[in-house]
């Protein structure tokens, strides 16, 4: 789909015309007016749409009217989601191009218009024997055309990462993720198993030991001269988990191809970074494996040493992304970065706090979680601060090592927070669990079932505003 930016967007020759109507309100459209309000009583309430053939008195085949509700509750967010609602609806209607005329709205659009057009045209039917053709071509809108291409940009990363999480595990293995990797045309480095082990990586290659699939630590490198800022993001990389020896039940294992959509978030983040050409020195780091029962799966009781010389008791195998993670948070603590960000799909603990509505946040750094929390909802992401208090170690306290992997059921995003906390050192640090936003079991607003791209959008606003 392709977004045109027009002078004149009512001289447009388009399948479909989308209007909009405020609540109890006129639209431009006498023929909608008089169809839509005086004949069927359409109020325009938010959400709601009413199509009208146009009978060859327009250029266009078809109105779309679309209610965005009380003229003061609309905000960018809602606009989105209605926008995301009148392309599915022309989808549905096969529509090829389509044209929106809004009016009235007090905010520069551009960005959330963008947005909502580009996740609602998204379908993943890779594997699909018959695939249907029923994608729009073209959407013409009167817009900032620098704001809408940024937005484009940003909106592919989200597709990029969306079609990771939805790739099933066969596809979708750590030595796939590097590949893709090193196909970004960025500065790129692969560590293989024997590497890992010299660097000390315990924890990382323990959760890999029981998969058939090799591990792989991959680090991706986007330069500038003098950089504004450096900073690194993380993305937990479990290409399935099975949850190891601790086997999950069969219903909870449904879904686990998407336990690296952490990874597959940091990969779209960096796959668009040339073309956004940030002042800013960004490292990716995934450590990409499998937690699968194997014969030679690590195992309840082990005691495993991490990157940072720090021993960690297994108390549970299905607690195994805080183990990856620790190691990844020691290598990106010595690359010399002002700031570190993991994203990860870390604990069903903060999806039972924030359901599928929110990521939660902690950190080491208020500053730093109050402007990833301020740049997602301007990006129309969530982020919900959790408290990372040292209190919640204190069911992490083992008699034989250093530390247990998982502790007390209640408090437990906190306590994986903390447990993450004790691998990050000297450098500003902030944790976004994303387990209950990155994939969707239903549709939800402007997504449909399955992958979302959670984090990139706002990580990349985040970093183009540096």
């Amino acid at each position: 789909m392709e977004i045109k930016v027009v002078e004149n967007v009512k001289a447009i020759n388009a399948d479909i015309f989308v209007v909009n109507m405020f609540e109890n309100e006129k639209t431009l459209s006498e023929l909608a007016n008089h169809y839509a309000i005086e004949e069927d009583n359409f109020k325009g309430k938010f959400g709601e749409t009413y199509l009208l053939p146009t009978y060859g008195k327009e250029l266009y085949k078809k109105i779309l009217v679309l209610g965005l509700g009380k003229k003061e509750d609309l905000c960018p967010n809602k606009l989105r989601e209605a926008v995301a609602k009148a392309i599915k609806k022309a989808m549905q209607m096969e529509a090829k191009k389509v044209a929106f005329s809004l009016e009235g709205i007090g905010f520069d659009y551009s960005e959330q218009f963008t947005m909502g057009a580009m996740i609602a045209d998204y379908k993943f039917d890779k594997y699909k024997s018959e695939k249907k053709d029923n994608g729009i071509k073209e959407v013409y809108i009167e817009a900032n055309q620098e704001i809408v291409k940024k937005s484009e940009i940003i909106a592919e990363a989200m597709k990029f990462a969306r079609n990771l999480s939805n790739e099933p595990a066969q596809f979708a293995t750590p030595t796939e993720l590097a590949e893709i990797a090193c196909d970004l045309g960025l500065e790129t480095k692969v560590y293989d198993r024997e590497e890992c082990e010299k660097m000390g990586m315990g924890a990382f290659l323990a959760v890999g030991k029981g998969s058939i699939q090799e591990p792989k630590f991959i680090h991706i490198k986007y330069s500038v001269n003098n950089p504004k800022k450096r900073i690194a993001i993380i993305g937990k990389g479990i290409c399935f988990d099975s949850g190891g020896l601790d086997l999950k039940p069969a219903s909870s294992m449904l879904t686990m191809k998407d336990d690296m959509s952490g990874a597959a978030a940091v990969i779209g983040i960096m796959s668009v970074l040339k073309e956004l050409n940030p002042q800013v020195e960004v490292h990716g780091i995934i450590a990409a494996c499998e937690n699968m029962p194997g014969c030679k799966a690590y195992k309840p009781g082990d005691i495993l040493t991490a990157k940072n010389g720090k021993t960690i008791e297994v108390d549970n195998t299905d607690a195994e992304g805080r183990l990856t993670l620790a190691d990844a948070l020691c290598y990106a603590c010595e690359l010399g970065v002002d700031e570190v960000i993991d994203m990860a799909t870390l604990t069903g603990a903060c999806m039972v706090a924030l359901g599928t509505q929110a990521s939660g946040i902690m950190g080491n750094d208020k500053e730093l979680v109050k402007r990833l929390i301020e740049t997602a909802n301007r990006s129309g992401e969530r982020f919900w601060e959790l408290p990372l208090w040292e209190e919640y170690f204190d069911s992490l306290k083992s008699d034989i090592a250093d530390m247990k992997n998982t502790g007390s059921r209640w408090g437990g995003a906190s306590t994986a927070g903390v447990f993450l906390q004790k691998f990050v050192k000297d450098v500003k640090w902030a944790h976004i669990d994303i387990a209950g936003t990155a994939f969707l079991e239903k549709p939800q607003k402007e997504f449909i079932a399955g992958g979302t791209g959670a984090g990139v959008r706002t990580m990349l606003k985040y970093i183009m505003e540096i």
